[in-house]
């Protein structure tokens, strides 16, 4: 289901950097965007909402700043743990998504 969602996300973004309108459409009102595009559920936890930037200038550098995590609630998956206890250096990866949860965690399949 991850990689589902991950080709979702990607669709997505093929698609705003295909097509104008489109990613007009992504900024103005980003559920109907998504839905619309790729024929699924997009919610949102209450209280929340989708911000879409344009960032497709490539004479800009922008900066995202995400929310501070809550490390005290926070719990490390078997696979992390295994990845730490290993040396493994992949765990970076799967830790920031851990710390910073994406647009992937709003798509219902």
């Amino acid at each position: 289901m991850e990689q589902r969602k991950q080709e979702i996300i990607e669709a997505i973004i093929s698609k705003a950097w295909e097509d104008v309108n489109y990613r007009k459409e992504l900024i103005a009102d980003p559920i109907k965007a998504i839905e619309k595009l790729t024929g699924v559920k997009v919610a949102i936890p209450e209280g929340k909402t989708i911000v879409v930037n344009d960032q497709t200038d490539k004479s800009k550098i922008y900066v995202n700043i995400p929310a501070e995590p809550e490390i005290e609630s926070m719990e490390l998956s078997e696979e992390q743990l295994e990845a730490v206890a290993g040396g493994g250096h992949q765990i970076w990866g799967s830790f920031m998504v851990s710390l910073f949860p994406n647009l992937k965690d709003c798509i219902t399949l």
